[in-house]
C-alpha cells in the first residue's frame, strides 16, 4: 500500500467489510476531501491505495487523505441516497456539487371562509392547500393571475379583507367576485374555488364539464347573466389549454431535464409540468465537474468487479445528471415522470422512487409532446451555458485587466481575492460596515460579512473603517505571523510550503488569508486610515486601494488612490479594470444598503409595546395610539 499515508490509515483500509457502504476522506485540518459508495467497500477503498496514480487529479487528492470514515448500509440503493445526502451537507471538494437553492415557490389556497390565493416560499404544511413547486416567483405569480382571471378569487390579505366596506379595483375589472362586501355566496364561491384546485390538479375535462352543467342549471332558469359569466370562464380555461399546448391527458406532473457540457462547464435545465401546463425552466450549473468526473473515471478504472465495463462508458454529461437527480430530489418532491436526455442508472431511479414513496418512471426517448418538451429544454440548456461561458470570459477579463493595472501578479487569476469594505449609518447612528468578497472571477456571496460598529464618535467614518479592518484582519495577521515563526530557517518559501498544509500551521491561517486586493470606498482619508492599521498589524500597505469618486461624482471619473506612496491613477471609463472595481464597489454598497434597511426594518416592527399585549389587533393598536397623541 501507499508510503504517504499513516500506518493507522491503512489499517483501517485493510480491515474494512466486502459490505456496501459509503466512504469519507478528510485531511490532515479536517476538510472533506470526496465522499463516495461502494458495492463492496473493501476492494473500492483499497484500490484508491494499491494503485499508482502519478501525477492525476486522483492521485494529488489521494496524497492528502489523512483520515477515513466509511458507514455499512444494507443496498447499493441505500448507499446511493446516503451518499449524495452526504455531498448535499458536507460539500466536498472533489465531488459535483449544485448550489443549494432557496426553496421553490408555491401557490397557496389558504384556508378561509373565502379562500385567497398566494404566493409561499417555506415548508408546506396540511393546514392550506398548496400546488407546485414552481420554477420561478414569476411562474406563480402568472398562475395567480390566470386564476384571478378564469376563476375571480381574491388574493388581498386577510386583514385588509376583513375592513373592506366597498369593492376593491380588482372586483371592478372583474378579477374578483367580491366577497369581501357579500356580492357572492360562500357556496359559490367554494365552487369556484373547487374549479380552481381541479385545474390546478390537471383535472381540467372535469372543470369543464362542471362548468357546462352550471351554465345549463342557470340557462334553464332564465339566468342568462349568470349563464353568460361561466360561458366566459369556459371560453378562457380554453383558451389556456390552446396556450399550454396540453396534447397528453396522462402527463399532469413531468420535470424535463437536460444536461450540455462545454468548456469544463455544465448547465442541467429543469423545466416543471404540473397539472398539464408547462410552467417554465430554471438553470443549474453544478461545480467540480473536471474533478469528479477523473474522479469517476478512476473508481471505474480501479473497480474490475461485475458490471464495471458498463459503468465505464458514462459519460460527464450522464455523471451530471445523475448528480443532479440524487441531490435536487432529497429536499423536492418527484413527480411521477422524468423525462431525461441522458440515459441514467436504473438503480438511481429506483433509489429516488424508494426515498419518495412513489413510483418514478424516467423516459430516454419521449415521443410526440415529450419530445418537443426535451428539444426546448435541451435549447435552453445551450443558451444558458452559452452565456455562462460568455459572462465568465468576460469577467476573467476584467479580472486579469485589473490586475495588470495595479501591476500585480497574474500567474494564478482564478485565486485572485478582492475584499471591499464599505461604511453606512442613519444619520450618524448604528453604523454598520460591510464586507464584499470578490475571488474566482465572481461574487461570493456567502463570504460577505457585515460588522456592527459600537464605541465611536456617531458618524466618524475613519474610526469605523479602523475598526472594522482590525476585526476583518488582527487574528488573521497573527496567526500569519505566528506561522512564519514556526518555520524552519532557511528559505521560508520552499522549506515552508509543506509546514502551511501540515497539522502545524494554525487552523485559521489553514481557513483564511490574506486577498491580493483590499478596495476602501473613499479617498485620502479613508486610505490614511486603512494604512494606519495595516501598519499596525504588520501588513503590506501595496494591498490597499482607495476609490476616490471623480469630479462631480460622475460615474466612469473614478480615480484609485494608493496607500503605499503611489500616484492616483485614473482608469479611464471604458476600462475593463474600472468596470471590475466599480462593480465591486457598488456591491459593497447594495449589500451595506439592505443590512441597514433590515436594521431599521426591526427597530420599527419592536418599536411598540402595544404588540406585545395579548387581546390588542392591529385596529385596537391604531386607535390607542390616536388616543394618545391627542393627549399629548
Amino acid at each position: 500500500m501507499s508510503d504517504v499515508h499513516s500506518d493507522q490509515l491503512l489499517s483501517e483500509v485493510a480491515a474494512l467489510p466486502q459490505l456496501p457502504g459509503v466512504y469519507r476522506y478528510f485531511d490532515a485540518g479536517g476538510a472533506v476531501l470526496y465522499v463516495g459508495k461502494a458495492r463492496n467497500l473493501k476492494k473500492r477503498v483499497a484500490n484508491y491505495f494499491q494503485k499508482s496514480h502519478g501525477g492525476t487529479r486522483i492521485g494529488h487528492m489521494i496524497s492528502k487523505i489523512a483520515r477515513m470514515e466509511t458507514t455499512v448500509v444494507r443496498s447499493e440503493a441505500e448507499a446511493l441516497l446516503l451518499e449524495n445526502n452526504l455531498i448535499k451537507t458536507l460539500k466536498p471538494r472533489y465531488n459535483i456539487l449544485f448550489r443549494d437553492d432557496k426553496s421553490y415557490p408555491y401557490l397557496k389556497i389558504a384556508s378561509h371562509q373565502f379562500p385567497r390565493l398566494a404566493y409561499y416560499r417555506g415548508a408546506v404544511d396540511k393546514k392550506h392547500r398548496y400546488f407546485g413547486p414552481y420554477p420561478s416567483a414569476w411562474a406563480v405569480k402568472e398562475s395567480i393571475q390566470l386564476l384571478q382571471k378564469v376563476f375571480k378569487l381574491r388574493t388581498c390579505e386577510d386583514t385588509v379583507y376583513a375592513n373592506r366596506t366597498r369593492p376593491c379595483l380588482l372586483y371592478q375589472i372583474k378579477r374578483c367576485t367580491g366577497p369581501c362586501v357579500g356580492h357572492i355566496s360562500t357556496e359559490a364561491y367554494a365552487q369556484d374555488v373547487a374549479s380552481a384546485e381541479a385545474f390546478l390538479r390537471g383535472d381540467t375535462q372535469l372543470v369543464l364539464s362542471k362548468l357546462e352543467q352550471r351554465m345549463s342549471s342557470h340557462a334553464e332558469k332564465l339566468e342568462f347573466e349568470q349563464a353568460a359569466e361561466l360561458r366566459n370562464q369556459m371560453s378562457a380555461i380554453s383558451r389556456v389549454l390552446h396556450q399550454q399546448s396540453i396534447e397528453i391527458a396522462s402527463d399532469k406532473d413531468v420535470d424535463i431535464l437536460a444536461v450540455k457540457v462545454q468548456g469544463g462547464k455544465a448547465c442541467v435545465n429543469l423545466a416543471m409540468v404540473r397539472g398539464g401546463r408547462h410552467l417554465g425552466d430554471r438553470a443549474y450549473f453544478p461545480v467540480h465537474v473536471e474533478d469528479a468526473s477523473q474522479m469517476h473515471h478512476g473508481e471505474l478504472d480501479n473497480d474490475d468487479g461485475e458490471g464495471a465495463p458498463a459503468a465505464a462508458t458514462d459519460s460527464v454529461e450522464v455523471q451530471v445528471l445523475e448528480a443532479f437527480i440524487a441531490q435536487h430530489y432529497i429536499d423536492v418532491p418527484v413527480p411521477a415522470t422524468l423525462v431525461l436526455s441522458e440515459t441514467v442508472g436504473r438503480e438511481l431511479i429506483e433509489a429516488v422512487s424508494l426515498q419518495s414513496g412513489t413510483r418514478v418512471t424516467a423516459v430516454f426517448q419521449p415521443r410526440e409532446q415529450r419530445r418537443h418538451w426535451l428539444e426546448m429544454a435541451e435549447k435552453n440548456a445551450s443558451l444558458q451555458l452559452a452565456r455562462l461561458l460568455a459572462e465568465e470570459g468576460s469577467q476573467q477579463a476584467r479580472t486579469r485587466a485589473l490586475a495588470d493595472a495595479l501591476e500585480l501578479a497574474s500567474d494564478d487569476l482564478d485565486n485572485f481575492r478582492v475584499e471591499c469594505f464599505d461604511i453606512s449609518h442613519t444619520a450618524g447612528e448604528a453604523t454598520q460596515a460591510s464586507c464584499v468578497v470578490f475571488e474566482h472571477h465572481a461574487m461570493q456571496n456567502k463570504e460577505y460579512r457585515r460588522y456592527n460598529i459600537d464605541g465611536i464618535t456617531p458618524g466618524d467614518d475613519y474610526a469605523a473603517m479602523r475598526q472594522v479592518l482590525h476585526r476583518r484582519y488582527g487574528k488573521l495577521a497573527e496567526a500569519m505571523a505566528a506561522e512564519t515563526e514556526a518555520l524552519p530557517p532557511g528559505d521560508a518559501e520552499s522549506e515552508g510550503a509543506e509546514g502551511v498544509e501540515g497539522a502545524a500551521a494554525p487552523a485559521r491561517a489553514r481557513g483564511a488569508r490574506m486577498p491580493e486586493l483590499v478596495l476602501v470606498d473613499g479617498g485620502k482619508g479613508q486610505v490614511s486610515m486603512a494604512r494606519e492599521v495595516f501598519s499596525e498589524l504588520g501588513l503590506p500597505l501595496s494591498l490597499i486601494v482607495g476609490v476616490e469618486k471623480g469630479e462631480g461624482r460622475k460615474v466612469g471619473l473614478e480615480e484609485l488612490v494608493f496607500a503605499d506612496g503611489r500616484e492616483k491613477v485614473y482608469l479611464g471609463k471604458d476600462s475593463a479594470a474600472l468596470m471590475l472595481v466599480a462593480q465591486i464597489r457598488d456591491e459593497a454598497h447594495r449589500f451595506a444598503i439592505t443590512g441597514m434597511r433590515a436594521k431599521r426594518a426591526k427597530v420599527r416592527v419592536g418599536g411598540s409595546q402595544l404588540e406585545d399585549i395579548p387581546g390588542i389587533g392591529p385596529k385596537r393598536r391604531a386607535r390607542l395610539l390616536q388616543l394618545s397623541l391627542i393627549h399629548i
